[in-house]
């Protein structure tokens, strides 16, 4: 497959800047893979899809207010930096992204918060926008992460920064209400339609809810820049699933019932976990798997995604589980109809 069968016209007015007033209000399409047949919902009448001990995966990440606005040694030019990862806790060494990173060298000092709370030296240029810095901090490894967590603020995709600026309640509405284990930069978004009425309803119904953790970074955004899909290399994540997730599966599968993944992390993550076909096992490691076209998925075989960019690894995964055609066709639906696309946009039912 080649990326550029995977490019479509987006017109940037269907680009959602805020979530709808309430969660489970955005509108959701129905997609039959069997007849490519189409139904107009909202994503409130997701319980009418889910019967009795059917499965739904989701994943409970938490985002981490990662994004710290600070200014560089000397000039006080300013600066945003990203933080992606915790390289060595003792020694206070992250993965970010400076922005603008240009002018940003070796041995610069970076000063954030209020009478310079916090100080860090960067140590190593790993891309053309990357960056290794150290924070100079002699508290404990839990005080620095409160100084971090109270300066920090949410790291909203690039493109909605572009758009307006971070403001209070994106705390709140880029997260899904199941979120509990911090680590992400990245929300699982098709996870943010979910509301505690609409989870109350499926336990009434006994459909089972079952999560796992997969810590989203600035891959999720990345372009593809090969067009040649065999050689893209997609950014190592961390997941943890657990024994009782993959019992509850597999009993599931066994007696007939459906398993319904929530989003593209969850379904990397489950299909990443599986060692023979049609088994999935506990894992707790890293995975940097690519899903694209043609590819046999093992797990799940009902999806909620949310509509994506053209040519993004998101929308090609998509593709692979509902085939590139039908899914191109259903896109230009979508388009004609004005669904929301992108983080805050509405959502696709695939059965």
């Amino acid at each position: 497959m080649k990326l550029s069968q995977f490019r479509f016209n987006l017109p940037k007015e269907l680009i959602a800047e805020k979530p709808t007033r309430n969660r489970d209000d955005a509108r959701l399409l129905v997609l039959h893979r069997e007849d490519g047949t189409i139904e107009h919902r909202v994503f409130k009448d997701f319980i009418e899809y889910v019967d009795k001990d059917d499965v739904v995966v989701a994943n409970n990440t938490k985002v981490f207010p990662a994004l710290l606005d600070g200014e560089k040694e000397k000039t006080g030019a300013k600066i945003q930096v990203l933080l992606l990862r915790e390289l060595n806790e003792d020694m206070r060494l992250w993965d970010v992204i400076v922005d603008p990173a240009r002018k940003i060298r070796i041995g610069n000092k970076l000063y954030f918060g209020t009478n310079d709370a916090l100080v860090a030296e960067v140590v190593d240029n790993t891309t053309s926008r990357g960056r290794t810095i150290r924070f100079l901090f002699d508290g404990s490894h839990e005080e620095f992460i409160s100084i971090v967590k109270g300066m920090g603020r949410t790291p909203l995709p690039e493109e909605l920064r572009r758009l307006r600026d971070v403001e209070k309640s994106d705390a709140e509405n880029y997260q899904t209400i199941y979120a509990k284990v911090e680590g992400s930069t990245a929300a699982p978004i098709a996870g943010l339609h979910f509301s505690r009425e609409l989870l109350k309803r499926m336990e009434i119904k006994d459909v089972k809810w079952l999560e796992l953790t997969l810590h989203a970074g600035m891959g999720e955004f990345k372009p593809i820049e090969v067009e040649d899909l065999s050689k893209h290399r997609a950014d190592a994540e961390e997941i943890h699933l657990s024994e009782e997730l993959c019992n509850a599966i597999g009993k599931a599968k066994e007696t007939g019932h459906h398993v319904c993944c929530i989003g593209t992390t969850t379904m990397r993550a489950l299909e990443s976990a599986v060692t023979i076909p049609g088994k999935i096992f506990p894992y707790d490691g890293w995975t940097n798997k690519f899903i694209f076209p043609p590819y046999d998925f093992t797990i799940a075989d009902m999806m909620v995604t949310n509509f994506h960019h053209p040519m993004s690894s998101q929308f090609i995964m998509v593709s692979a589980f509902a085939g590139p055609e039908l899914l191109m066709q259903t896109y230009q639906t979508a388009i004609k109809e004005k669904y929301r696309f992108a983080t805050y946009g509405d959502a696709m039912l695939i059965i």
